[in-house]
């Protein structure tokens, strides 16, 4: 049975979202309508929400081409709005949303997720305002974040703006969230959702025992940038110790490494959903990321996990706080 959840008012999503950053480019040549196919075959089977953005290439277009072929009160598509830095006027914003708006062949976004590039300009603030005229104006449900700091988002909330999620890398490896954010969101009723969960395909069978990888083997955007975070979190070794720690917990529960790793983050408090790399037309992982909600991991299961991840060095320490790798 495919779990979903309330993320908001008349907002309910699946657990796993669709996550199309790989539509974006750096992830192999997308054919439109090997695309288009396989987003309904991903709709039919129960995977219905979608993670997308303004900067992911053709994602919106996408959308609004599916979107012609399906029901559309039965998917939601999150999108983002990634503005350059800078002084942001209503205009500006305006003009962006309406985009957005008319590539997704919709009146009205379910989810905006905003990104800011530099805290040094509080302009976001001013952002968050205008947007959150176009929501008073129907044309945005619901007004949520991505990559956001618990500090910045503890301002938002001080000026009363009604934010409903933050998106942040979150996996087995990169537990920051736990640090500020979980507190602070549970107090906030303010809910996460993740990418990075999987390491881009690092958290699966393939790299068991396999010697470190050279750079021109990572052949996607998403192997090299977490072929990074391994290395500032511990390295290949102890990543490989985890992996083999993470297939004793597979065979157990008869289901893959990416199950674990997946499920492992669902069970988090405020994790509403985990996004899954979607390469369309490409290769698909619908029926193995079905087998996450049959998985239930018991204490046994998560000390193995944490008698590994405690030899690795403090993420929080060494990068800082959700979405500060990116400023």
């Amino acid at each position: 049975m495919i779990e979903r959840t309330v993320l908001a008012k008349d907002l309910e999503i699946c657990r796993i979202l669709n996550g199309m950053w790989q539509v974006a480019g750096g992830h192999g040549q997308i054919d439109r309508n090997s695309a288009i196919t396989d987003m309904i075959e991903y709709h039919n089977s129960g995977f219905t929400t979608w993670d997308l953005a303004d900067i992911y290439g053709p994602a919106e277009s996408l959308i609004g081409e599916f979107r012609e072929e399906i029901d559309k009160d039965q998917s939601q598509a999150l999108t983002k709005f990634v503005p350059n830095p800078g002084p942001i006027s209503n205009s500006i914003v305006t003009y962006y949303i309406e985009q957005s708006l008319k590539k997704m062949n919709t009146d009205c976004i379910d989810l905006l997720q905003f990104h800011w590039w530099d805290y040094n300009d509080s302009s976001y603030l001013d952002a968050l305002h205008h947007l959150s005229k176009l929501q008073s104006e129907q044309k945005i449900r619901h007004l949520g974040l991505t990559n956001f700091d618990t500090e910045r988002i503890r301002i938002m909330i001080e000026n009363g703006f009604q934010i409903v999620s933050n998106q942040v890398q979150f996996s087995i490896l990169d537990q920051r969230p736990e640090k500020l954010m979980i507190p602070f969101f549970v107090k906030n009723r303010i809910k996460i959702l993740t990418y990075g969960t999987l390491l881009g395909g690092f958290f699966s069978e393939k790299y068991l025992g396999l010697d470190e990888p050279h750079r021109g083997e990572l052949t996607t955007s998403s192997l090299q940038k977490y072929k990074n975070m391994i290395d500032v979190w511990g390295g290949w070794e102890l990543f490989q110790e985890l992996l083999y720690s993470m297939e004793k917990i597979a065979k157990k529960h008869q289901c893959s490494i990416a199950n674990v790793a997946t499920r492992f983050v669902l069970d988090k408090p405020q994790v509403a959903g985990v996004i899954v790399g979607a390469r369309l037309g490409i290769v698909n992982h619908r029926n193995d990321n079905a087998k996450v909600f049959d998985v239930k991991l018991d204490k046994e299961d998560i000390s193995l996990i944490n008698s590994v991840t405690a030899k690795s060095n403090d993420l929080f320490e060494a990068i800082g706080d959700c979405g500060d790798e990116y400023r």
